[in-house]
């Protein structure tokens, strides 16, 4: 009988994801033995097209798979060392971890101050959540004069980070960010990288799944390429930069000329990747 496989993550490792894989609905193979590891205070790009399994990834990780009919039938996911991939959400979010979800998912109908305490639900220390609210207000200052507004009333970009604002109010270990600049402005987009950079700086690890490569790599210390389901491609962030493939299919570089791979529905791989 082969040995079951296990996590066993370097000391500096807050988050690790071991030979995952995932089904849906017991039919579709969409996660194909992924590996991947968070270092401690570090921001973690996963890169790829709409279908490679980066949010099935970052579902696994939140313990949300079940929503969504799948699960993991191979592989696990490890926060400081600890196995969390059969813990419920709830628990998750206490053990520290906080998604962003793609599309942002406010509360549309709360205002802005009952959207952010509502992210604070699994903690119990008033003092820490007010710690944790004055932080809010400090990266999002636009958020102040937002309070009592309608969340369903403002523009994306805010509404980011009324999402992004409310996951850091659980104080997570690690946040997950699901396509941040989604329908934004490029404007905004830069503002938004500039936030994601100083919620690290002050001690915050981050896993950025994103498909604007320029924006997630310039913000990155590391970075994955998923494909099918598969990591085909992983590096230091300025190296992925300086790789030819990743400038032209990801990049707008070279004969493909593209941004990200978001409006791309087919590309000629030309099978240049490393091992």
């Amino acid at each position: 009988m082969a040995a079951q496989s296990t996590i066993v993550p370097a000391p500096d490792v807050v988050l690790a994801v071991n030979n995952l894989e995932v089904v849906y609905n017991d039919v579709i193979l969409a996660v194909r033995g992924i590996s991947l590891q968070v270092p401690r205070g570090s921001i973690v790009a996963v890169l790829g097209a709409n279908g490679a399994g980066k949010t099935t990834v970052l579902r696994a990780i939140t313990g949300l798979l079940d929503v969504h009919r799948a699960r993991i039938t191979k592989g696990g996911v490890e926060l400081e060392g600890r196995r969390i991939d059969s813990d419920d959400p709830a628990a998750i979010v206490r053990s520290g971890v906080s998604q962003v979800m793609e599309g942002r998912r406010v509360f549309s109908a709360l205002s802005v101050d009952e959207n952010l305490r509502a992210g604070a639900y699994t903690r119990r220390s008033k003092a820490e959540i007010t710690e944790s609210f004055d932080r809010v207000m400090e990266l999002f200052p636009i958020l102040r004069d937002r309070r009592r507004s309608i969340a369903g009333y403002l523009s994306g970009g805010e509404q980011q980070m009324v999402a992004m604002g409310r996951a850091l109010m659980a104080s997570p270990k690690v946040l997950l960010l699901d396509e941040p600049s989604l329908g934004l402005a490029p404007l905004i987009v830069e503002q938004i990288g500039e936030i994601i950079g100083e919620v690290n700086r002050q001690g915050t690890s981050v896993v950025l799944v994103e498909q604007n490569a320029a924006m997630a790599l310039g913000v990155s210390h590391h970075g994955y390429v998923v494909e099918n389901g598969r990591v085909v491609k992983d590096g230091p962030a300025d190296e992925l930069r300086d790789d030819k493939d990743i400038q032209e299919f990801y990049l707008g570089v070279g004969e493909a000329g593209r941004k990200s791979f978001r409006d791309v529905k087919t590309y000629r791989r030309r099978k240049r990747w490393s091992a």
